[in-house]
């Protein structure tokens, strides 16, 4: 880890100041599906993303190890490496930062942000969640617990949301949204894989999106 005084600070206010490509720190928990989407666009059809480092909470997670596969900058931060609160929202945002991250995205991240790299990155942390918010978002909610509560409600389109992270969960600025059909005959798992397949692309969708300045975020 570089000293503070060398961490490369970045403050941008439009999204078309961050030019020809966009440098973006990616947080995941464990399988990093979601990640290796962003990978694969920035290494093909999408040269404007540029995932310049991941970080998990999860030393064994699939996440590090797509990173590693890739030659990505990787670091496992989490209560075992920093058992204090404050010192590890530190290193997350000392770690994103020295990385050179103009966007975080949370790529299935299971942990809230501490207030330090919220402040730092305010307006440019980005997360996905598996419906359209405001419906079947908040604490608890995540993952399968979403697809079924929509199910149960019998609803009959569910989707993604990317959204702005703020202090609560899924309460922050939607940027887009994507509809999926909900189908008489889902099951828990057909709806989650319909789910996902369109999250991926959404993702990759609206981090271009914003690297080429056509998605302003709001603020």
């Amino acid at each position: 880890m570089r000293r503070r005084s060398e961490l490369r600070w970045i403050h941008i206010v439009a999204a078309d100041a961050y030019g020809k490509q966009v440098r973006i720190g990616i947080l995941a928990s464990h399988g990093g599906t979601t990640l290796q989407a962003i990978i694969d666009a920035a290494e093909g059809s999408h040269p404007e993303l540029s995932p310049c480092v991941v970080v998990s909470n999860n030393s064994g997670s699939g996440a590090l190890e797509r990173a590693r596969r890739h030659g990505i900058p990787h670091e496992h931060l989490s209560s075992h490496t920093h058992p204090e609160p404050e010192a590890l929202d530190r290193a997350i945002a000392d770690t994103l930062s020295t990385a050179g991250a103009e966007l975080v995205f949370l790529a299935g991240y299971m942990k809230k942000l501490g207030p330090r790299t919220l402040a730092r990155f305010g307006g440019r942390i980005l997360n996905t969640h598996p419906s359209l918010l405001p419906k079947f978002g908040g604490r608890g909610m995540y993952g399968d617990r979403v697809h079924q509560a929509v199910l149960d409600a019998g609803e009959t389109r569910s989707g993604v949301s990317v959204h702005l992270v703020d202090a609560e969960y899924d309460t922050g600025p939607v940027v887009r949204q994507a509809e999926v059909e909900v189908r008489a005959d889902d099951t828990l798992e057909s709806l989650s894989e319909r789910v996902r397949t369109r999250e991926r692309a959404l993702v990759v969708e609206t981090l271009s999106g914003i690297a080429t300045g056509d998605i302003a975020l709001p603020g």
